[in-house]
């Protein structure tokens, strides 16, 4: 039996490859996030086909990696997978999720961008917002 694909592994930045990792800045490669958590490959993994964690293949050899600002101190941040559903279920890819949660929006409380404002606790806003772009 094939292993799945892992969704972020067929998408692409139709724009331009590098735009992406360009504004994230911060990524993890997941290896580098199993030695954080002190967990096996396997474990990290899991995080992606549970869809805690979002990959883009990024730096000269085209790696998974993860944005850093997606791990917590213990592991994914829980508040992001819900709004990685609902921005999926609007029609959303893993890269275009990716982009949303880092591009500035000054309108929103807590921060100037969707991530920011998550960490600040305004997560029914983000999703409120994320709810709205499938309509």
């Amino acid at each position: 039996m094939a292993e799945p694909q892992l969704a972020s592994e067929a998408d692409d930045d139709s724009d331009d490859p590098r735009a992406l990792e360009t504004l994230v800045g911060d990524w993890s490669y997941l290896p580098d996030i199993a030695e954080r958590y002190g967990v096996a490959l396997s474990r990290v993994r899991r995080f992606l086909a549970d869809r805690e964690l979002l990959t883009h293949r990024v730096g000269p050899n085209r790696a998974l990696a993860v944005p850093t600002d997606f791990l917590g101190p213990d592991g994914p941040r829980p508040e992001l997978k819900g709004t990685f559903t609902v921005l999926a279920d609007g029609g959303m890819s893993d890269v275009e999720i990716i982009r949303w949660l880092h591009s500035v929006d000054t309108s929103l409380p807590g921060g100037s961008t969707p991530l920011a404002a998550l960490s600040a606790g305004f997560k029914t806003e983000v999703r409120r917002r994320a709810q709205a772009l499938a309509f």
